[in-house]
């Protein structure tokens, strides 16, 4: 079996820890490296990753990189929205390139009008050029979607689908601290939402809709509530962020796939500072219920890390075309090794 020869696509925080990941996995090799940070271009990858020299330098010019490397898969991490993220997927495959990407809009773009041509457009140029592109990660990816699907299985009927997600944001990184307001006063949370300087999670939506898909639900409507700030009636801290009692800790959101008036499926996401508890739970009312509980909840990077991945072998060996993590086989951990068939 042939090494998977990978280009990185994005050489943030994210895809450092997956570059690095990657390097230390056998049948792996990283030829190259893409990026627009002026302050790491034409840096060898090695040196960024704090290892010895690669011998593969960081580019900005996507098209060189992979017209000279031919590699099997590009593991992108760039951004969130695919109005964001589009041409760079259809310059990917344009070189008829196989991707895996952590963009949170790409793991099920139906979920919304413009995602559902985008992906269309995506579906049809990369059966076109003969490479398979995928979106996933941990959330959405696996843990609000993937995970309850698979759920779903051992049940001969499904009446409803609760899904919880809880982190304390003390154990995350700084930049997502930032991200979700913590430390400031509840009016400037809501001035940075409604300038959107500051998002909620992105990803309720598709995972919803992927879940309705996999299990055969017509909904009515895709509910996403606006994000709330969570405030508590103590003081709380980071590392990096003090949050005095009364000032925003985090932030909160629901989502709900309705049909007939009824929520089928609800989602419950919660980060924050000073959470007394983490978890990630499923809860499916059916025959039989099941009550599935992770405590604590699925550290967010090295999931999002691991699932991208341990993906790599099933989007390589997957027949042409956009698919999504419903339409490939469950992932597994890929603990050693990556394989490579043809297609």
């Amino acid at each position: 079996m042939e090494n998977v020869k990978v280009v990185s696509y994005g050489i943030g925080v994210i895809g450092r820890r997956l570059a690095n990941h990657l390097l230390d996995k056998k049948g792996v090799e990283i030829v190259g490296a893409v990026d627009i940070n002026p302050a790491i271009v034409g840096k060898d990858l090695g040196e960024i990753l704090g290892r010895e020299e690669l011998g593969v330098l960081i580019s900005n010019d996507a098209d060189e990189v992979l017209s000279r490397t031919k590699p099997d898969i590009v593991c992108h991490t760039t951004m969130s929205y695919l109005r964001q993220t589009y041409d760079q997927f259809a310059q990917i495959l344009g070189h008829g390139v196989n991707c895996v990407s952590t963009c949170e809009e790409l793991s099920y773009p139906s979920a919304t009008e413009e995602g559902a041509e985008y992906a269309s457009k995506l579906d049809e140029m990369a059966k076109e050029k003969g490479a398979t592109l995928l979106g996933t990660g941990i959330n959405p990816g696996f843990l609000m979607d993937t995970l309850p699907i698979v759920l779903t299985g051992v049940c001969t009927k499904v009446d409803d689908i609760y899904i919880r997600r809880q982190m304390d944001a003390a154990t995350r990184r700084v930049p997502f601290q930032k991200k979700i307001g913590a430390g400031l006063t509840v009016d400037e949370f809501k001035e940075k939402i409604a300038k959107h300087e500051i998002t909620g999670h992105v990803g309720l939506e598709q995972s919803i809709k992927m879940i309705a898909d996999a299990v055969g639900w017509e909904l009515d409507e895709i509910k996403v509530d606006p994000v709330q700030p969570v405030v508590l009636d103590h003081d709380a801290e980071s590392d990096a962020i003090k949050v005095p009692k009364g000032h925003n800790a985090g932030s909160m959101q629901m989502s709900y796939g309705i049909r007939a008036g009824k929520a089928l499926i609800t989602m419950d996401f919660k980060a924050y500072i000073g959470a007394s508890e983490e978890f990630d739970s499923v809860t499916i009312r059916g025959e039989p219920p099941i009550n599935e509980k992770t405590s604590p909840c699925v550290h967010g990077d090295y999931g999002t890390i691991a699932i991208t991945a341990n993906m790599i072998p099933h989007v390589v060996n997957a027949a042409p075309g956009f698919v999504t993590m419903k339409d490939l086989p469950p992932p597994h951990a890929t603990l050693t090794h990556m394989r490579k068939y043809l297609k």
